[in-house]
């Protein structure tokens, strides 16, 4: 059994997960990252050291062998990461069933799979569990209900996790960003900025523009805040909602208007 600590981090071949693949990895962490496609899990294994495995984060038997091969690798499991996700816009009124059951079923049934697999070993290890949520998750945001009520549930599940199994030394947070600097978000800015005929810093700036922080976040910095809560210098630390998002969730809505920068057409 290896003395290391070890990790499975899914999502990990991209933006926050890889991150903190790369962070853990840099804190002498064992790490396995999954993800749909090799290529990206591949890159980011050759630069952390990291063990990849193709894997659907929302199948059972995927989850499954997930599990078993990281136990068998390493003999043990000590943090979960569950990163993993994916947002289909649409209002309710708008949102087909296939859409809102894709939400279902990867930002919420498969972070469910995956702690009822992990849970034994983290049990052993006396462990930890980081979700990544959103913003979204604490503040509704407008054409993306599923999105918003998903990671919302995976804030209570994780909760959940931290009362049910916290006296047997398993503790468990959630992350909720706002806008981070990632392949996906910058895509999202590069459509949102040819809209207005910016480009896409300028794109991120006006997104950001009433966050506190005046900015996005980088993955590496959510991947800290996530090493963090797996680590033992967060070990009194359990069933935390935690936003990493510059502030973003502490501005009044009602304020904009008193805002100079903002006017009204």
């Amino acid at each position: 059994m290896s003395s290391r600590r070890v990790a499975i981090v899914t999502g990990g071949g991209t933006g926050i997960g890889a991150a903190t693949a790369q962070t853990l990895a840099s804190a002498d962490w064992n790490v396995v990252i999954c993800g749909r496609r090799m290529e990206p899990l591949q890159k980011i294994a050759e630069c952390t050291g990291a063990l990849p495995i193709v894997a659907d984060a929302s199948c059972e038997k995927d989850i499954q062998r997930l599990v078993t091969t990281t136990t068998e690798t390493f003999g043990r499991l000590d943090g979960v990461v569950l990163n993993a996700g994916v947002v289909r816009p649409g209002s309710v009124g708008e949102l087909s069933d296939d859409d809102w059951q894709a939400m279902v079923d990867i930002n919420l049934s498969g972070p469910f799979k995956l702690l009822r697999a992990a849970l034994p070993h983290l049990i052993a290890a006396r462990g930890a569990v980081v979700g990544v949520a959103s913003a979204a998750a604490l503040r509704a945001t407008n054409e993306i209900p599923g999105y918003n009520a998903t990671k919302a549930g995976l804030n209570m599940l994780l909760q959940s996790v931290a009362v049910d199994y916290g006296p047997r030394g398993v503790r468990a947070n959630t992350v909720c960003p706002g806008w981070v600097r990632t392949e996906m978000a910058d895509m999202e800015m590069q459509e949102y900025g040819e809209s207005l005929g910016l480009d896409r810093e300028q794109a991120y700036a006006r997104a950001t523009a009433l966050v506190p922080a005046r900015r996005p976040a980088t993955a590496e910095e959510v991947a800290d805040v996530i090493a963090w809560l797996l680590s033992d210098k967060a070990r009194y630390v359990s069933a935390a909602v935690l936003p990493v998002d510059g502030g973003m969730i502490a501005t009044d809505p009602g304020a904009i208007a008193f805002d100079p920068r903002i006017s009204f057409q």
